[in-house]
């Protein structure tokens, strides 16, 4: 059932952007003899040339391939970094002789300069490649789908020294947007190094690490024993905080489990269900909000954004903005979209609210867990008594860079 799940997930946002019209794009040229796997054939157009590898069309600009040109000359293999000044390309430039040689493309230049490019490079990152890969492999969950995976956490004494630890922590964190690590001692330093283990801290308006009680000190309803609907944090930030960490320190009372509900499962409905409504949601920019005004702090912070976005070449889901507490007035789209808006958004809620897409956890001292904040949404149950939570935001950019250099796909 996951590997079908997962095989689901990682095609449902392809199959909408349309193979077929890829395909069409080339129907009018001249047809290109079938090839035997990993052969290649070229055909050379106004502006480019197309490119026919293992049977797959691809299409190549002749500047692009210019400024992709990997020679010394033109690109630092040592950095990374390119050499060559984009500007200096005659918009017009096209080769003088073109060549396919042991699975190589290998282009000579006017004024004599040589390009060679592997094929297999070619097609990992040609358009029509990217179109129809997935940037994040992801596996969509509800409440079922994630017990019955029976995801293991990490433990404190082998995160803390083993890298193969933190990369299988990290592996489950990419696929399901949430993982955990048990047996942290309980105080606000043992949770802020486990963090950078994964990650630098970002530091925000509420600090760098944070600890709370229901003592309303900040101008936010976290700050109060009220139960808290589903939501993503900071959606009222330009680049909403990438990574939520809690860990729950002490609590003399009843009540406060943790809500999660996995944002992209609930938006991948509707966007089966009902297309339109689900393209409504990502292409409709809205305005989050934050006003706080007290004698200690004082902030008004706004972030536009739709509620879904997605890459535009591929439809993979990559972000998800849902905070009805931050949610501001509605002004940036127009008239005729609010009514359609407004459906669109009710059915997402009522995917997002279904019983079986919530997943109740009860967070105790020494449970520490790291939530995606731009897929998985949280709340929690109202409480009593005293409970002490601490933790903080990472940055998105370096979590994902730590995976990709344990070799994960992120």
């Amino acid at each position: 059932m996951l590997t079908k799940l997962l095989h689901n997930a990682l095609k449902q946002a392809q199959l909408l952007s349309g193979v077929r019209n890829t395909l069409s794009l080339w129907s009018h040229k001249t047809s290109v003899r079938a090839c035997a796997a990993r052969s290649a054939t070229f055909q050379s157009l106004e502006d480019g040339l197309e490119l026919n590898y293992g049977g797959a069309p691809m299409r190549f600009n002749y500047v692009w391939l210019r400024d992709h040109c990997r020679s010394a000359s033109s690109y630092n293999s040592s950095t990374n970094q390119r050499n060559l000044d984009t500007a200096s390309i005659d918009l017009t430039i096209r080769p003088d002789i073109t060549t396919v040689e042991d699975g190589h493309l290998i282009l000579t230049w006017p004024g004599g300069h040589v390009s060679k490019y592997s094929l297999s490079w070619l097609a990992e990152n040609s358009y029509e490649g990217k179109k129809q890969s997935t940037i994040q492999p992801r596996i969509f969950w509800n409440s079922d789908i994630y017990k019955n995976a029976n995801i293991p956490s990490a433990k404190w004494d082998t995160f803390m020294s083993c890298d193969d630890e933190v990369k299988k922590f990290l592996q489950n964190y990419l696929l399901y947007g949430i993982a955990f690590v048990d047996d942290v001692p309980a105080t606000v330093e043992a949770t802020e190094a486990v963090t950078q283990r994964v990650s630098l801290i970002r530091e925000t308006t509420y600090g760098r690490m944070w600890c709370f009680t229901s003592d309303l000190s900040r101008g936010d309803t976290a700050y109060s024993q009220l139960g808290l609907d589903r939501h993503t944090d900071t959606s009222y930030f330009h680049e909403p905080c990438g990574i939520q960490v809690f860990h729950c320190l002490k609590h003399e009372g009843t009540g406060g489990r943790n809500l999660l509900v996995d944002g992209f499962y609930a938006a991948e409905t509707v966007r089966q269900q009902s297309p339109e409504n689900f393209e409504l949601l990502a292409r409709s920019p809205i305005r989050h909000e934050y006003i706080e005004s007290s004698d200690n702090h004082q902030n008004h912070m706004t972030g536009f954004g739709p509620l879904i976005n997605v890459y535009p070449w591929n439809n993979e889901m990559y972000l998800i903005r849902y905070n009805n507490y931050d949610r501001s007035v509605i002004n940036t789209i127009p008239h005729d979209l609010v009514q359609p808006w407004y459906v669109a958004h009710r059915e997402l809620t009522k995917e997002l609210r279904r019983p079986e897409n919530e997943l109740w956890v009860k967070l105790t001292p020494g449970k520490v867990i790291f939530i995606d904040n731009w897929r998985v949404m949280h709340g929690r149950e109202s409480f009593t008594g005293l409970r002490q939570l601490c933790g903080c935001y990472l940055t998105r950019d370096d979590v994902l860079s730590s995976a990709r250099c344990f070799g994960l796909h992120a």
